[in-house]
């Protein structure tokens, strides 16, 4: 019975603290300019799943998915949507931990490949109209 305790205390643990990181993008040439929280809740207000909110805004300056803007535009070099941009978005957590570049570029060497940014890459079209409705498609 302890042996199965310590399995399960070693293995469950560790995953649920990963599952509960917040992984946070940011944009900018110095990566300084803050366009959201990737694994947030839809109702939270820095998700870039919450269409009311700034980050989650067709509309907002600093939203991924505002097709006009810097960080949203398939024309920019500060958005994940140019596979040629030379200063894609940058994805961490909360404790600066880097998981890795947010772009369309496949042939980047440090590319995000975790399964939420493989779908974004696949969808983000689709998710910019809706992002509230993707989110419970991929989340709930």
């Amino acid at each position: 019975m302890k042996k199965w305790f310590l399995i399960l205390w070693f293995v469950w643990i560790p995953a649920k603290a990963l599952s509960a990181q917040e992984l946070l993008i940011f944009g900018g040439r110095g990566h300084h300019v803050f366009l959201g929280c990737l694994n947030c809740s839809r109702y939270d207000e820095s998700s870039i799943w919450n269409p009311y909110g700034d980050f989650g805004s067709r509309y907002n300056e600093h939203s991924i998915w505002n097709r006009y803007g810097d960080y949203g535009s398939r024309y920019s070099d500060y958005s994940p949507w140019n596979p040629y941009a030379d200063y894609p978005p940058v994805v961490v957590d909360e404790e600066g931990n880097f998981y890795g570049y947010l772009t369309l570029n496949a042939y980047h060497d440090k590319r995000a490949e975790f399964d939420l940014a493989l779908i974004l890459y696949r969808h983000y079209e689709e998710i910019r109209e809706d992002p509230a409705e993707w989110y419970e498609r991929i989340f709930e």
